[in-house]
This record gives C-alpha cells, sequence and structure tokens, in this order.
C-alpha cells in the first residue's frame, strides 16, 4: 500500500493534551462566580448570569462558551445557556452529589505539586508525602468531605451487595482510613444494628465525627485515633472496609494492612476495597494510570494495582474468594471473605 492510503498523523491529539489543564480551572472559575446555581433555576443569556453573579460579562461569556463546547453547557439559538444532565446532578452546589469540592481540591492541592513532575521523577521522592501523619493530617482534613459524594454510591452498592437491610443481628463495621466516614455511615444508615469502629488520624476524625453527627449516626460510632501500622483495630468485626487507602500506603504497606485487618475480622467477615484498578498489562484505564502518577508526585511509595496483585495480597493475608462486585466509581469493588 502507499504511502497516501495511509492515515496520516496529525499533531492533533498532543495538541488536545496541551491544553489539559483548562477544563478543570474553568469549572472553578464558573463555579466561583455561582453560574452552575444560577442555571439551575433556568436557562439564562451571558448579559443575565452577569447581572445576578458580579462577574464581566466578556469573562463569563468566554467562559461559558467554552464550557458549552465541552458539552458541560448547553446553548440554544438565542444564545441562552442551560444546565448539560451531568452539570446539573454534580455541579450544583445545593445537589447531593456536588463535586465542586473535588475541583477545588484539584486546583489548590493538586496541581501545585503537579508542576514538580519533572523534578519528581528525576529523585522518585514526592513533592510531599500525604502519606505521613505531620503533612497527610491537613491534607485530607481539607478535602475529605468533599469527596464523601464520590464514595456514596459505591457505599450504597457496597450495602446492598452484602444485604445489609436485612441483617437480624448485630453488625460490627471497621472502617479503616474513615476520611469523612461514607463507608461506615451509608452501612450504618442502611440498618439500626450497625456499629462503626472508624480508624484514622486525629486530625481526620475530627470530620468523620462532624459528618457522622451531621447524617444521625454518631451515636453508633466509635473512634480510633492513630496511624493504621500502629492503631488498635480491635476483634472480632463482621465487615471492614478500605475507602482508597492502598494507593498511597504502598505495596509493603498495604499488604501488612491486609493482615492486620484479616486480624480483625470475625471468621465469615468481610473485607471490601475501593482503588482505582489499572488492567495486569498496565495499558489502561487511563484514570487509574494517571492517578498512579499523582501517588508518585504525593506519597513515598504509592501505587495503582490491578486486581489480580491484590488478590494476590488477600490471599497471602488469609481471605479466600477475593471478588469483585460492580459500583458506580471509577473501579469495581473488591470483596474477600475470612474463612
Amino acid at each position: 500500500m502507499g504511502a497516501s492510503s495511509q492515515a496520516a498523523v496529525t499533531p492533533e491529539k498532543i495538541q488536545q493534551l496541551a491544553w489539559g489543564y483548562a477544563p478543570p480551572l474553568m469549572i472553578e472559575a464558573a463555579l466561583h462566580h455561582g453560574v452552575f446555581d444560577l442555571l439551575d433555576g433556568g436557562s439564562k443569556t451571558v448579559e443575565e448570569v452577569a447581572a445576578r453573579s458580579g462577574a464581566s460579562v466578556r469573562g463569563l461569556r468566554a467562559v461559558m462558551n467554552a464550557l458549552a463546547g465541552l458539552q458541560l453547557l448547553t446553548k440554544d439559538a438565542q444564545g441562552r445557556f442551560g444546565l448539560a444532565a451531568d452539570s446539573a446532578a454534580f455541579l450544583v452546589s445545593t445537589k447531593p452529589g456536588f463535586l465542586g469540592g473535588v475541583i477545588r481540591h484539584t486546583s489548590t492541592q493538586l496541581v501545585p505539586k503537579w508542576l514538580a513532575l519533572s523534578e519528581v521523577v528525576r529523585t522518585g521522592r514526592p513533592a510531599a508525602s500525604v502519606n505521613r501523619e505531620n503533612v497527610g493530617a491537613e491534607f485530607f482534613h481539607n478535602f475529605v468531605e468533599d469527596i464523601f459524594p464520590m464514595s456514596y454510591p459505591s457505599a450504597q452498592r457496597l450495602a446492598e451487595a452484602l444485604e445489609i437491610a436485612k441483617v437480624k443481628k448485630p453488625v460490627s463495621v471497621l472502617d479503616l482510613a474513615a476520611g469523612s466516614g461514607v463507608w461506615g455511615i451509608t452501612l450504618a444508615q442502611k440498618s439500626p444494628r450497625v456499629t462503626v469502629t472508624a480508624v484514622d488520624w486525629p486530625g481526620v476524625l475530627d470530620v468523620t465525627r462532624k459528618v457522622a453527627a451531621r447524617l444521625g449516626v454518631a451515636a453508633r460510632f466509635s473512634f480510633v485515633a492513630g496511624d493504621l501500622a500502629s492503631a488498635d483495630f480491635g476483634r472480632g468485626h463482621h465487615i471492614a472496609t478500605l475507602g482508597h487507602i492502598l494507593h498511597s500506603e504502598g505495596e509493603q504497606r498495604g499488604r501488612a494492612l491486609l493482615k492486620k485487618t484479616f486480624e480483625a475480622l470475625a471468621p465469615g467477615g468481610t473485607i471490601a476495597i475501593a482503588e482505582f484498578l489499572v488492567d495486569d498489562a498496565r495499558t489502561g484505564p487511563p484514570v487509574a494510570l494517571i492517578f498512579a502518577v499523582n501517588m508518585l508526585i504525593n506519597t513515598d511509595e504509592g501505587d495503582t494495582w490491578s486486581f489480580g496483585e491484590i488478590a494476590g495480597w488477600l490471599r497471602e493475608a488469609g481471605f479466600r474468594d477475593p471478588r469483585t462486585i460492580d459500583a458506580p466509581g471509577p473501579s469495581p469493588l473488591i470483596l474477600a471473605t475470612r474463612p
């Protein structure tokens, strides 16, 4: 075949990726000026949004047109803007799925450290070690409540899979690296028979307490302050949740954590793990691979792994039947059972 019959190689993909930083910053600017909240009340022109927000017509026109180009806003023939379905669900501050905090976390806490990526790659050392309490407690305190909506649907799926609403006996849940408490809170909401032991750094448990109280389940929570390697997990729990913690622990500490969790569970108990999973060849999915770079930048040994790798660690710790269940998150949940 001649060269003319082959697809032309163009720089389009690279040019598009070069602007990859722009969408979250534009979303943040729109959030800051209340664009999504204002449009939740009905479609409006740029001038109407400007009048109500106090932002400039010029600035809003540029950002709102770009967001329409990204299909986060709609725009009709009369130049009136509205909300796309995902923006209506996740970018309006009064909606339960609001993810504005995730956007702020990206721009204020992540992007500045990503700018040091070339040096991090050269040295192999992170820009900041958020897996260490002296750095990580403040880091996580500032955003774990904001990411509650990200894990809540997956936590509901876990409760459904474990049939928590049908339990007849007391259920003890061990919520490790509890953060906002989303995993334990969701299980507790499904049954009054659920009690939760939340383990995290003292500076993060303040947030767990606040969210558990706001959602009406604090009376069934107990709190263990400390590092996962040294904190007393107790014994005889029926469920243990590890919500997005293995990736910051790294392989050595992660495998040790699974063994310690095994000892804290009662026979027949279930461990549930939420993670960004890569495929066996580490060629996808892109979000999980990018998150591995995020761990390079922000932790000493953090990474992302495949289901096969984590399943092997679970078997090594003594668990049986590692399996996945579909969940509305970046990856399926991983479950395994203590014999």
